[in-house]
């Protein structure tokens, strides 16, 4: 039984502002990407954190998928509205920019659009929503993203997991904020089932059969491959209304794209004649002002009093309470700052790996010990089974015809 770490939230957005920085983004830009991050790991949201460091961020910019420096350019603008163009950069510092503009259009005009293009994977939509929430407003984002969905009665993996993502400021501790893709599962919850080792359940991935698939580490490359695709919210057809999460999910795709001329679909793969290419998302931004229709303090009350009312009422009688969105996340905020984040094994690995990469020796991980004897044991154990498989051959040699 591998034994449970928890990091202090503080050191692991350091860890990533040091990675970042050491990959050739910039200082400021590499704080805004690790707080993107660590907001994630802090809401619990622990498919878009620290576990995201490596595979989608520092190896992409490793690769030229991704340019460390970004540069944004204004397409078009207007008093309530602009299109950017991201320059294939750093998707949270792109997004971070959009979503400040949309903010600053709104507290002047009461509404404000950022359309984007050329854009990449930009962390979790909460983080913008929560920028407008902060600021008093309603938050509104999407974007689309690598293929890995089917369309209903389809099997070919062709829209993004394409979240559709609302904020809402309220008079409680913490904001309605609803925050999910408009599939039943994202590939990033994937990730996390094949680092712990679990399967899938039925009826959340499909074959190009249209059957399920339940191996988290097979359907990870076959997604990449084509041969699996995510089932849209609702599942697969329509009896349980599978349309509606493809219906809001190609909302998302055009918003993504058709607005500020961007790539859609399978252009988005980030392959093209069998070449690594970037992926261009596409992402858009509202904000809404409520002391623009009403006053702050009563908006923000009878938010909360829906949400109280909700929260209150009867429950099923194998269950004790009912969650409004937003509310586990605060819940794991509390928790998570009092106790630290709990590091998986394979992130744990990626940790160490980037530390040695970059040189930054000033990090000491409680569990490098135990994963240096891991490491070693397995390097034993693979030594061990080469040793009795040239041993099978000799003997094979040496035995009379």
């Amino acid at each position: 039984m591998e034994k449970q770490y928890r990091l202090p939230l503080d050191l692991m957005e350091r860890f990533m502002v040091d990675v970042f920085v050491k990959a050739g983004v910039p200082p400021a830009d590499a704080a805004v990407c690790a707080a993107v991050l660590a907001e994630s790991d802090k809401r619990g949201i622990d498919s878009h954190g620290i576990g995201r460091l490596k595979t989608i961020y520092i190896d992409r910019i490793r690769d030229g998928i991704i340019n460390p420096v970004t540069k944004i350019d204004v397409v078009r603008e207007g008093p309530t509205t602009a299109v950017l163009d991201g320059n294939d950069g750093m998707g949270q510092v792109i997004a971070t920019k959009a979503m400040e503009t949309a903010v600053a259009k709104a507290g002047q005009y009461g509404t404000g659009m950022v359309a984007v293009r050329n854009s990449n994977h930009y962390g979790i939509a909460g983080y913008y929503a929560l920028m407008a929430i902060r600021a008093g407003m309603i938050g509104i984002t999407g974007t689309n993203a690598r293929p890995s969905v089917a369309p209903t009665f389809g099997i070919d993996n062709l829209l993004g997991t394409n979240p559709l993502t609302i904020g809402l400021p309220t008079d409680e501790e913490f904001p309605f904020l609803i925050d999910c893709a408009t599939s039943i599962i994202q590939r990033g919850k994937v990730e996390v089932y094949a680092r712990q080792r679990k399967r899938l359940p039925k009826g959340w991935v499909i074959s190009r059969k249209g059957k399920s698939k339940t191996s988290a580490k097979a359907v990870l490359k076959a997604l990449l491959k084509g041969d699996a695709a995510l089932v849209p919210l609702g599942g697969i057809g329509e009896e349980t209304s599978g349309y509606k999460g493809y219906g809001y999910a190609t909302v998302v795709e055009i918003l993504s794209a058709a607005l500020q001329g961007g790539a859609f679909l399978t252009a988005l793969s980030g392959y093209k004649d069998g070449r690594r290419e970037p992926h261009r998302l596409g992402h858009f931004f509202m904000a809404v002002d409520v002391a623009a229709f009403t006053d702050p303090a009563e908006f923000r009350k009878t938010a909360g009093d829906i949400l109280r009312q909700l929260r209150n009422s009867a429950t099923m009688p194998d269950h004790d309470r009912i969650w409004t969105a937003g509310e586990k996340e605060h819940d794991a905020e509390v928790e998570r700052l009092a106790l630290g984040v709990p590091v998986d094994p394979v992130v744990q690995e990626e940790m160490i790996e980037l530390k040695h990469r970059f040189g930054l020796t000033q990090y000491v991980f409680p569990f490098e010990e135990e994963v240096h004897d891991k490491k070693r044991r397995q390097r034993e154990e693979r030594e061990r089974k080469a040793e009795l498989r040239r041993e099978r051959k000799r003997k094979k040699k040496e035995s009379p015809a």
